[in-house]
Parts: C-alpha cells; structure tokens; sequence
C-alpha cells in the first residue's frame, strides 16, 4: 500500500490499460476504467509510457484461478493429475497439473487462492535488464546515444560491430524500455533527451476514426498521379511546418520530391489558415507550370483554405494519411537537416525572409547521395535546361 492507498484492484488496472493499448489518452482510459485523472497519469508514468508494461489479461498459457480453483476440488476428491487435467481447457495436461501441485502446494495442502498469490509474484518478481548487468554492452549505447543515434540504428549497428558476440545484442525496444520506465534504470534517463523526439514519455497513438476535426474537401494522397509516387517527373512537391519553442513560431517548408529542391516561407503572422495560404499563394505561384503540378500535407488545420491555394496557385493539393509522415518522406527528411539550423525548443520569429533564403541556398547547394551526389540546385537546373531545349 502505497502512502495509506487503498491497493487497486487488478482488473481495474488491465481495464485502464487496455483503454490505452486500444488508443485512448491516460485521463480517458482512466475515465473509463473508473479511476482518477491524477493516479491515471501516475500509472502512465511509472510506465514510461510503454504499453506493454502495463498489465493485461492472463494470457492462456497460464492457469487462471477458476482452474486452480478445479484442481483444488480434484484434490479433495482424490482424482489423479491426469483426472484433473481432463476436467480443465483443453490443452492442459497431467504433468501442468503435476508441477502446479508441487510448486504452489504449503506444507502439502493446495489452495486455490494461495497458490494464485504464490503464482503471481513469481510473475512479478525483478529481472536484471540486459542493459543493467552488461557494463560494456551499456556503455556501447550510451555512447551512441549521447552522439544522437536512435536506438533502431544502435541495435543494427551492433550486429555489424559485434558479429561474433551474441552477448553484444540488444533490441530497440529494449532501449526505450530502460529510458523510459521507472525501475529499468540501466541506461541515464536523462539520455531520453537524445532521441530525436526528446520526449520523457511515450505517447499513446490515437485510436482510429478518432472523432477529430477533418478538413473539408480533402483529396487523399492515394488518388495522387503515379508519376508522383515513383518521383519520376519533377513539379510534385510536399510541405509542412517547422515549429519553433512552444509552437509559437513556424516557418513553411517546401521540398521538391524529385530534386529535393527546399523553399522556406516566412510565417510572421502565426500558422492560421489565411496566412499559410497568403504565404504559400505566391511563392508556389512563381514557379514555372512544369515545377508546379501538386503539393502533398498532412492533415494540419493550416490547410484549411487549400481549395483557395489551389486555385490562386493552379496546383493539386493531396493530404496524407493520419499519422503517416513517411508519406512525405522527403519532407521530413528535410526538416530534420533543418534543425541544424533551426534547433528545437528555439524561437523562429527573429529568421528574415533574407535568412531563410540564404539556409534554403545552403541545403539546395549540399550534395545528395540519393541524387548520385549532385545537389538538388543541379538536379532542378538540369530539369529546367530540358524542358527549354
């Protein structure tokens, strides 16, 4: 019992938990599970956030209590294990009944409910985490995360470092797990920073058709040109906002998915809808009617006026999937390189059009080994020599 707390009941917890695994926030999962918003957020935190932490119905592999329940009646009438497994599920078997017996057995009598309490702290007894009691291996990671690597290129990684040492692997999952939940402190917590998101938590998904504010008159990305999706002709372009402290500040970023050529659109007047489309009108509108064919977003509120834009601009505009931001690959891509110039949790309203010019003429003049080395200034200027020859 924690601080004179009444202990939850079990089911109650699972109740919780499965709200969340099914996409629910922790004060909504809470909501319905019947608890406080307060002890929600506490049990998500003790979590990490991880969903898998939380604890869920029995799995069948394991007696629940109706049949350890069977049992004890089986052996108070004196039926042979292989009698009691025949009354069980199907599946269980003499020799499940035979070691349930023997390890969950006080001084020779079999209790249903003890040998449940017996059962389930062995469950919960603590493990050494794979991190915590191999010095090498968790120094290895560290390393790499204090260098910004995400724990998906760390544990790829090993394997090519460390062909030979089985003792030298450890999953993705892994690692997260040791960042973020309390009691897995293998790896610094502090070290979350790292990851390329900086979060402390994990963030439940969403639950889909999640009743959210659509756009209207959205045209899905699945109905774009299939000369889009191959990138094989330049003018397809995808965009999105680059956030500064606090989603205060934004700048509108455009890259172009053949070339990867990037243009940045100041936003001084916040991310409104009339704004992003007075902003974007006029730059997407000077390109010339080859480079000017569609633009793929997600589905922020910001393009809620794309119809407009797409009229003012004469160019098609897609959305995106929710939660799918590999949809716009190159955009994201971007925005990452971006944040070399632009780091998270800074302002971005002292950047002049002047400087946001001159960052887009720096990462249009960088080569691109997707582009066979060339830069994506080349690649649009060789684009734009042949459609004038």
């Amino acid at each position: 019992m924690k601080g004179g707390r009444v202990p939850v009941p079990r089911p109650v917890r699972e109740a919780f938990w499965e709200g969340v695994r099914a996409g629910g926030g922790p004060a909504e999962a809470g909501l319905a599970a019947g608890v406080s918003r307060s002890l929600a957020w506490e049990w998500f935190a003790e979590a990490g956030g991880v969903k898998g932490n939380g604890p869920g119905p029995v799995a069948g592999r394991y007696l629940s209590l109706a049949e350890r329940e069977e049992i004890a009646i089986g052996r108070a009438l004196g039926l042979s294990c292989r009698q009691i497994a025949a009354r069980l599920a199907p599946g269980r078997t003499a020799g499940t009944v035979s070691r349930e017996v023997r390890r969950n057995s006080v001084r020779g009598r079999y209790r249903a409910h003890v040998a449940q309490r017996l059962a389930e702290q062995r469950a919960r007894r603590p493990k050494e985490a794979k991190l915590a009691g191999n010095g090498e291996l968790r120094g290895w990671v560290q390393g790499k995360l204090e260098r910004k690597w995400s724990p998906e290129e760390i544990s790829a990684r090993l394997k090519a470092e460390f062909p030979g040492r089985a003792e030298m692997r450890v999953s993705a999952e892994t690692i997260y797990q040791s960042l973020y939940v309390q009691g897995r402190g293998a790896l610094r917590r502090e070290l979350a920073a790292c990851l390329r998101t900086g979060r402390a938590l994990r963030r439940p998904r969403r639950r889909e058709g999640e009743r959210r504010g659509r756009i209207a008159g959205m045209v899905n990305i699945s109905e774009r040109p299939a000369e889009a999706q191959d990138r094989a002709v330049p003018g397809h372009w995808e965009g999105d906002l680059l956030e500064g402290a606090g989603g205060k500040t934004q700048i509108g970023t455009l890259v172009e998915r053949s070339t990867r050529f990037t243009m940045l659109v100041p936003l001084p007047g916040g991310k409104t809808a009339p704004v992003v489309a007075g902003a974007l009108v006029p730059v997407i509108a000077a390109l010339p009617d080859a480079l000017r064919r569609s633009l793929t977003w997600d589905q922020g509120k910001e393009m809620a006026g794309h119809k407009q834009i797409a009229v003012a601009a004469d160019c098609e505009i897609y959305f995106c999937d929710p939660h799918s931001p590999w949809q716009r690959g190159s955009n994201e891509n971007t925005n990452g390189l971006l944040r070399q110039y632009f780091p998270k949790g800074t302002s971005l309203a002292g950047h002049t059009p002047a400087d946001l010019a001159a960052v887009a003429d720096e990462l249009n003049g960088r080569p691109r080994k997707t582009l066979g080395w060339k830069t994506p200034a080349e690649a649009l200027a060789e684009f734009l020599d042949s459609q004038a020859a």
